[in-house]
């Protein structure tokens, strides 16, 4: 398997958006990659947009970010459109979209998987694509009652820190998660150990992405 890294521009900082649904999606999508870019990146730049993240979700999101980029220069946008009604909220949504357009360029971008079944899921990934068509785009995946994990294509090899420090921040920063039988280290670790089977990781954990399209250049 060919490895491929990711190189920011020369004295530039590399800039990361991440966009989620709901408070703790980016966290379960690609929580165990940021912390990874931390590590590998010394100069990080984080642009992170929760959709659905009102009242006590809200201040959960914000524990979360400071957990996840701690001592990372970051820009953190919280809007509060009503959770599991995103697609009628789509004109405003994709208004939003247009605006930040304008004011990041990002180098990589994390978002939804296409194939999700949550509709909140879907629109932000169809919205991102639509919004940002040259950019390097990675769609995370969301383990739910659905069972809609799909075949991703894109593996970020996680060592024992990183895989560990992601569980223990969802479950530090997300109290009102706890209770729900799915929101289990035994989830998160499950599927990042089937993900580092899958890609050979040297650690055995890894997370997955999907990916529409990738240049090589």
């Amino acid at each position: 398997m060919m490895n491929l890294n990711l190189q920011p521009k020369a004295n530039q900082p590399l800039v990361v958006l991440c966009l989620g649904a709901h408070s703790d999606d980016i966290e379960i999508g690609c929580g165990g990659s940021l912390l990874h870019f931390k590590k590998a990146f010394p100069q990080l730049r984080f642009h992170w947009v929760v959709f659905s993240a009102a009242g006590a979700r809200g201040r959960e999101a914000s524990k979360a970010v400071e957990l996840f980029t701690a001592g990372c220069e970051k820009q953190v946008v919280l809007k509060d459109y009503r959770d599991g009604f995103l697609p009628s909220s789509g004109g405003a949504v994709k208004d939003f979209f247009e605006e930040l357009k304008a004011q990041v360029t990002p180098d990589i971008i994390f978002t939804h998987w296409q194939g999700d079944a949550h509709q909140d899921h879907r629109l932000i990934s169809e919205l991102t694509w639509n919004t940002f068509r040259n950019h390097l785009i990675l769609e995370y995946e969301i383990p739910k009652y659905d069972g809609d994990m799909g075949r991703p294509s894109v593996f970020v090899s996680l060592d024992a820190p990183q895989y560990k420090q992601k569980v223990d921040n969802l479950l530090e920063a997300f109290e009102s998660q706890r209770g729900k039988p799915w929101f289990a280290p035994e989830t998160f670790l499950g599927l990042m150990r089937l993900r580092g089977m899958e890609s050979n990781s040297p650690s055995g954990y890894a997370e997955a992405f999907h990916s529409r399209k990738l240049v090589v250049q």
